[in-house]
């Protein structure tokens, strides 16, 4: 198939944003702005991990170019109930889950198992500033879109291949998810009640904590690269893999265990190094308090009408709240059910102690501060008019975010990305009728 040589990184990378445009009701999109409107990904990624980093390319705006298979696309698209409602109301093909991480990307779909959608990508690959995939170790080298030969097309490329375990060692060859990662990787032990209290056992966080913070280390890792890149003008290959990311956000829980040497264990909401953060019930509901130093612990004193506990030479000191939890913690809890919880948490609130009601999802993006920093928006999109999100925490005063592109439809810019290395419209039907695209 006659590709048209596409324009090398360097000389991609000196022009000026330029205008994305988008096939939905919405016309053209203007140019790209924000911190990487410079850059192009190539996101061979699918299901969370490497998705969840390039949303955050995408958010940052940078060009990216999402790779999916033909007919079906990434996994998560069918992950559902539910999914995404056409204007008219009909159930559409995206699910809920693919939504939550497919933000400002440009699909397209190719057979990389196809010698002609391989040479694609590489062409692809030839202008892009990153690429990142999440394919088992050794998936992609079968086709020729491993790091080695991707980057031989582009030396300055910045690959990041994201796996369970990594690129090497006894398990690189196993497949994981990120629930089996929170049990491999220590999370489990030490989230949950104790096994002697009600409901106690081991739980595992309620969102998927591993794979997003490993697309949150993998966004780390490439913009990294990035920066070294214009320093060196060289490329980078970076391995990345789920079970180091968990074994790294250990974090307190693991130097608590290297100095002590006692195993950590599951507390329920207890904090383990810091007293008093707990939930304790008030007469019509519960509150989370989350005293972080001695003076706080003092002003809860004062709002419970307990000041005589500041002094108590057992709970004076965070060290000896900690040692005399149990003690404290029945008479807080003594104590809490004889107030009202919004009346608590706003007498708290006044003194600076930290508290929170325990919101449900309905009500955190019902909260004035949620609501006022604009974290949910509404979107436009081709099929269903509009699509809810809730978008970027990043806030650029230089160089503001824009959020005008919704998670794309299946192969939605597949004729619009390959027009731009130089395909005709014969070419593109032709690639398209032999299932290449």
């Amino acid at each position: 198939m006659p590709v048209p040589p596409s324009p090398r990184p360097a000389e991609r990378a000196t022009r000026p944003a330029e205008a994305a445009t988008d096939d939905t009701a919405t016309g053209s999109q203007p140019p790209r702005v924000g911190p990487l409107a410079h850059v192009r990904v190539l996101d061979m990624g699918r299901i969370l991990a490497a998705p969840w980093a390039t949303q955050i390319f995408a958010d940052l705006g940078a060009d990216v170019i999402k790779i999916e298979r033909p007919g079906a696309g990434d996994d998560t698209r069918g992950w559902g109930p539910p999914f995404l409602k056409s204007a008219g109301g009909e159930p559409t093909r995206d699910a809920g889950y693919f939504l939550a991480v497919n933000r400002g990307k440009r699909s397209v779909t190719i057979d990389i198992t196809k010698p002609e959608g391989q040479e694609i990508l590489h062409r692809l690959a030839a202008t892009a500033d990153v690429a990142i995939e999440n394919f088992k170790a050794g998936t992609l080298e079968r086709y020729r879109l491993d790091a080695a030969s991707l980057r031989a097309v582009n030396p300055r490329l910045i690959y990041c291949s994201v796996t369970g375990f990594g690129q090497d060692g006894p398990r690189k060859d196993q497949a994981a998810y990120d629930f089996a990662i929170q049990a491999m990787g220590g999370l489990m032990s030490v989230t949950g009640e104790r096994d002697d209290l009600p409901g106690g056992g081991p739980q595992k966080v309620g969102l998927p904590i591993v794979d997003l913070m490993t697309g949150m280390y993998a966004a780390v890792a490439v913009l990294a690269a990035l920066a070294r890149r214009a320093e060196t003008g060289q490329g980078e290959t970076i391995d990345l893999a789920m079970l180091d990311v968990q074994a790294a956000v250990l974090a307190n829980q693991a130097m608590n265990w290297m100095l002590s040497g006692r195993v950590p264990q599951r507390g329920g909401n207890r904090h383990p190094n810091i007293q008093p953060q707990d939930v304790f019930p008030c007469a019509d509901g519960h509150l989370v308090l989350a005293v972080g130093n001695d003076g706080q612990f003092a002003r809860l004193c004062q709002v419970l009408d307990r000041a005589e506990w500041a002094s108590d030479e057992r709970f004076a000191t965070n060290a000896g709240r900690v040692r005399n939890n149990a003690v404290l913690t029945a008479r807080l809890t003594e104590r809490f059910r004889s107030f009202e919880r919004d009346a608590l948490i706003a007498a708290l609130d006044a003194v600076g102690v930290p508290c929170a009601p325990i919101n449900t999802i309905p009500q955190v993006f019902d909260d004035p501060q949620i609501r006022h920093r604009q974290m949910k928006r509404d979107l436009p999109h081709p099929v269903a008019g509009t699509v809810p999100q809730v978008v970027s925490p990043l806030r650029f005063a230089e160089a503001p975010l824009r959020f005008d592109r919704a998670p794309p439809v299946l192969g939605q810019h597949t004729r619009e990305v390959l027009a731009e290395l130089g395909l005709d419209d014969a070419a593109l039907s032709d690639i398209a009728a032999r299932g290449v695209t």
